[in-house]
């Protein structure tokens, strides 16, 4: 049975980008994407898929306290989006390797609301530093 105490919250995630912690941001998200190449066999009456190349994507959100995203421009960097839990089995760290903004956001506010900054991006590549592993 599930030890409910195990569950990871994302109360604990951390994302550092380029080894600096980014204390302001409170959602990360990142996925990668596998083109799969259809192929009709003679012979088979099943479409078979042959791996092709892979698509990283992602976002990041939080609250505006600096102008970092917008003085790095283009720049590429990388993320490590560090999730952890201290009731869970350890806790895990993705690199996310050269990080590209989609846009940049220069200006996004409203009178007496609290400033979000979001940034999509997409990434060429990732590791695994620190992988979560069960009893």
């Amino acid at each position: 049975m599930l030890d409910a105490s195990r569950v990871i919250m994302g109360t604990y995630g951390q994302a550092y980008i380029d080894g600096v912690w980014q204390t302001h941001i409170n959602k990360l998200e990142a996925s990668v994407e596998l083109e799969k190449r259809e192929l009709k066999l003679v012979g088979n009456d099943w479409t078979v898929h042959k791996n092709g190349s892979k698509k990283g994507t992602g976002t990041m959100s939080g609250y505006k306290v600096t102008s970092d995203m917008i003085a790095r421009g283009f720049t590429k960097f990388d993320i490590i989006s560090k999730l952890d839990d201290p009731e869970s089995y350890g806790h895990e760290r993705v690199r996310l390797i050269r990080c590209m903004p989609d846009k940049i956001q220069l200006a996004n506010w409203t009178a007496g609301e609290e400033v979000q900054e979001e940034t999509s991006f997409t990434f060429e590549g990732y590791e695994v530093l620190d992988p979560i592993q069960g009893d």
